[in-house]
């Protein structure tokens, strides 16, 4: 029996129990096999195959030019490395705001070439009618509202978002249409901690925050962010909980120098 407990799976309706029951829902990025696998085993419940693969994986400065094809190609890298957390994918830049046939084309690659569990897409009512066709088809839908990096070049900055009476409520208004349209869960990105906690209690589903409070439902952050691997971005919002690049720096100079000096391999470590 306690083998079975230990692989019981996360859902969306896990997502929405555990909202109602109070329990914080954990969220991170993951791009490849190999951290999928450490953060499934460490136990968190979602695990977002995000379009900042185009930042922390490929080196682009924004999100819109990674492509479907590589999205697939992460997604279904973390797939590999999972067995109960949930997995959630970015539908990348171009991929479903032309039109809804197009979005559900895109949605549907993911699905059945990935074998990921849930597709997230940016924006509200300019998006909706997207959102019910991909819903229809019977794929979960996480939605993404406030800070939408994918319109950085309509922002124009990537500060706070949702400041002003006007978007604010645009925002509410939003969330709130995509829960009706069907979202099993929302990401606030980067909007005042208090319109989190209204949007929050104002809906049935659940909301996780980056940037947006401690009121939210759950929270996200990029995985090179929190282990600093990317030591260029430190917002207010992030808490790094290790230094990554300090650490594999001083790893790789102690490698160079013991190849170099004919340390490395030693006796014991030849055949």
């Amino acid at each position: 029996m306690s083998v079975n407990k230990e692989v019981k799976r996360v859902t969306t309706n896990t997502l929405v129990k555990m909202k109602a029951a109070g329990e914080k829902i954990s969220m991170l990025t993951a791009y490849d096999f190999s951290f999928a696998r450490i953060m499934d085993q460490a136990g968190i419940d979602v695990i977002l195959v995000g379009d900042s693969a185009s930042n922390v994986m490929a080196g682009h400065e924004t999100t819109l030019p990674i492509t479907l094809d590589q999205m697939i190609y992460h997604a279904a890298s973390v797939i590999r490395g999972i067995k109960r957390c949930l997995v959630v994918v970015d539908l990348p830049f171009g991929t479903y705001q032309s039109n809804s046939e197009i979005a559900l084309a895109s949605a549907i690659r993911i699905m059945k070439e990935t074998g990921a569990h849930a597709i997230k897409m940016e924006g509200g009512a300019e998006v909706i009618e997207s959102v019910k066709k991909i819903v229809s088809a019977g794929i979960p839908v996480m939605g993404h509202l406030g800070l939408t990096p994918q319109s950085i070049y309509k922002f124009g900055t990537y500060s706070v978002r949702a400041q002003e009476k006007a978007e604010a409520d645009k925002l509410k208004a939003d969330a709130k249409l995509l829960q009706e349209a069907g979202c099993f869960a929302l990401v606030l990105e980067k909007i005042p901690a208090l319109l989190a906690k209204e949007v929050a209690e104002s809906l049935h589903i659940p909301v996780i925050g980056i940037g947006a409070g401690k009121y939210c439902d759950g929270q996200v952050l990029v995985m090179h962010d929190m282990l600093g691997i990317n030591t260029e971005f430190k917002p207010k919002f992030l808490r790094q909980y290790l230094n990554l690049f300090e650490l594999t720096t001083e790893a790789v100079k102690s490698y160079i120098h013991d190849v170099k000096s004919g340390d490395f391999p030693n006796e014991k470590e030849q055949y």
